[in-house]
């Protein structure tokens, strides 16, 4: 896959893993789209270097989207615990 498609997987797993962990967002729909972007870098990183799944030149592998997905709520919640409270 070339980066955009990362780049567009990873706006998906964004909104995916939106969809998956309701509530407010410390960054808005902004920065929950590039936490998605990061989480399919860092998953789809994971899966090659340490789940023994190497990367596919397909877009629609299971493997990738669960590994891209997985990393975008992993971000996610880290970023919640991490900057949620800081907004009233």
């Amino acid at each position: 896959m070339t980066i955009i498609s990362w780049i567009i997987l990873g706006l998906l797993a964004g909104a995916i893993a939106k969809f998956l962990l309701p509530g407010r967002d410390p960054g808005g729909f902004i920065g929950t789209t590039l936490i998605g972007v990061a989480g399919a870098f860092i998953g789809g990183w994971i899966s090659a270097r340490w789940l023994d799944h190497p990367i596919t030149k397909d877009f629609y592998d299971g493997a990738t989207w669960a590994s891209a997905i997985g990393g975008s709520l992993v971000l996610l919640i880290a970023y919640r615990l991490l900057f949620g409270h800081s907004r009233s």
